[in-house]
C-alpha cells in the first residue's frame, strides 16, 4: 500500500536556515517516524529560502529590453528582468505568459521566478542546483536518522494541451527518475519500444495532493512505493532533447 503522508511546517524558512534540521523537527512534531525506503518530497520554495534564492525587488534594476518585453506583456519590468537573468532562451512571449528556457534546462513560465508565499516586495528563485540540494537533504537523513531515503525536489508546472498545473521534479536524488520498460513485452507478447514511465514526476504530483499552497505543507512522505534506487542521479534526464522536442 502507497501512503501519501503531508508534513506541515509552521516556521518561515528564512534564508540560511538549516533546513534538514527543519523538515527533521517537522516531521517529529507531525508524530512520524522516518523510514528506510521513504521518498521524502518537498516544494522548492522552502529550499529556495533556506538557500537564499531571495531577490528584493526594490534591488532589481531593469534593462532597457525587460522594460520593453513588461510594457508589452504587462508585466513588472523588475520580475521581467529577473525572467531574462535565469533563462538561456525566451520560448514564447504571448498574452502575458514568458515560457522560457532556464539555465537548469527546464522549460517553464516565467523562468520559475514566483513571488507567491514570499514576505514583502521581493520574488523567489529556482534553486541553483535542485540535484545537490536534494542530495544535502539525503545525505542529512542518513547521518541524523540513519535512514536510506530518496529525495525529491519539486515546482509547479503547466503542460502542453491540458489544462491545470501539476508538480514535477525539478531535483532527484537516490532514485531513478525514469522507469523504461523498453524491451520488455506486454500481456500479449509484444515487445516495448518506448515506454518510459516518469516516476520522479508522478511521485511528485501525488505528493501536491496533500502539499497545500497556502496551508503550511511543503512537504510530503511518500511510503510504500519501490523504487529503483541509483546512488548517481539527475532530473535532467527528465529534459527533453530539442532534437525530439515537436512544441519549439
Amino acid at each position: 500500500m502507497i501512503q501519501v503522508i503531508p508534513v506541515r511546517i509552521s516556521a518561515d524558512v528564512k534564508p540560511h536556515d538549516e533546513l534538514d534540521a527543519i523538515i527533521l523537527g517537522a516531521i517529529r512534531q507531525n508524530h512520524i517516524e522516518i523510514q528506510d525506503g521513504d521518498v521524502l518530497v518537498v516544494a522548492h520554495k522552502i529550499v529556495s529560502k533556506a538557500e537564499g534564492r531571495i531577490v528584493d525587488l526594490a534591488e532589481v534594476r531593469p534593462s532597457s529590453k525587460a522594460i520593453k518585453m513588461a510594457k508589452e506583456h504587462c508585466k513588472d519590468p523588475r520580475i521581467m528582468e529577473l525572467i531574462l537573468k535565469e533563462s538561456t532562451q525566451i520560448l514564447r512571449a504571448q498574452k502575458g505568459i514568458i515560457v522560457s528556457e532556464t539555465k537548469h534546462g527546464l522549460v517553464c513560465a516565467n523562468a520559475g521566478v514566483d513571488q507567491s508565499n514570499v514576505h514583502g516586495d521581493a520574488a523567489v528563485l529556482l534553486p541553483v542546483d535542485p540535484d545537490k540540494s536534494s542530495s544535502r537533504l539525503k545525505d542529512a537523513v542518513k547521518k541524523i536518522e540513519g535512514k536510506e531515503i530518496a529525495v525529491i525536489i519539486t515546482d509547479t508546472f503547466g503542460r502542453p494541451f491540458r489544462n491545470g498545473q501539476t508538480n514535477v521534479a525539478i531535483g532527484v536524488a537516490g532514485i531513478s527518475p525514469i522507469r523504461s520498460y523498453i524491451g520488455s513485452r506486454d500481456m500479449y507478447g509484444r515487445k516495448m519500444r518506448v515506454s518510459e514511465i516518469a516516476v520522479a514526476d508522478e511521485i511528485a504530483s501525488a505528493a501536491e495532493l496533500v502539499m497545500g499552497k497556502a496551508e503550511g505543507v511543503p512537504a510530503a512522505i511518500i511510503r510504500g512505493y519501490k523504487f529503483e534506487k541509483a546512488e548517481k542521479s539527475s532530473a535532467r534526464s527528465l529534459h527533453r532533447s530539442k532534437s525530439l522536442d515537436l512544441f519549439r
